[in-house]
């Protein structure tokens, strides 16, 4: 009922900017929270970003000062510019979304995720 789709990710040298950009679409009566995960070969998905339908933003210690998360609330799209890329980046990124879908359900939303790789 309800799809995330990411694109934007890649391959960046250190040091270099990606810019991820993720659509909800579907059955959507409204939509909270949105935000970012990543999870890197043998650990567990962490939060990187999140940005609140009012707009109040919440960030990983790791990313902070380096990325910034923003939202089109018309157009139901998150987006997340990162800049100052390290290695340790290096992950796959997932979108996610808290969606309420009618006056009874919420649903917790997760795009297919996409690759972003930090190396020289």
């Amino acid at each position: 009922q309800v799809q995330l789709v990411e694109s934007g990710g890649g391959l960046v040298q250190p040091g270099g900017s990606l810019r991820l950009h993720c659509a909800a679409s579907g059955s959507i009566f409204s939509i909270y929270t949105m935000g970012w995960y990543r999870q890197a070969p043998g650990m567990e998905r962490e939060l990187v970003a999140t940005v609140t339908s009012g707009g109040s933003t919440n960030y990983a210690d790791s990313v902070n000062g380096r990325f910034t998360i923003s939202r089109d609330y018309a157009k139901n799209t998150v987006y997340l510019q990162m800049n100052s890329l390290k290695p340790e980046d290096t992950a796959v990124y997932y979108c996610n979304a808290r969606i309420r879908i009618n006056f009874t359900t919420l649903t917790d939303s997760w795009g297919q995720g996409t690759q972003v790789t930090v190396s020289s």
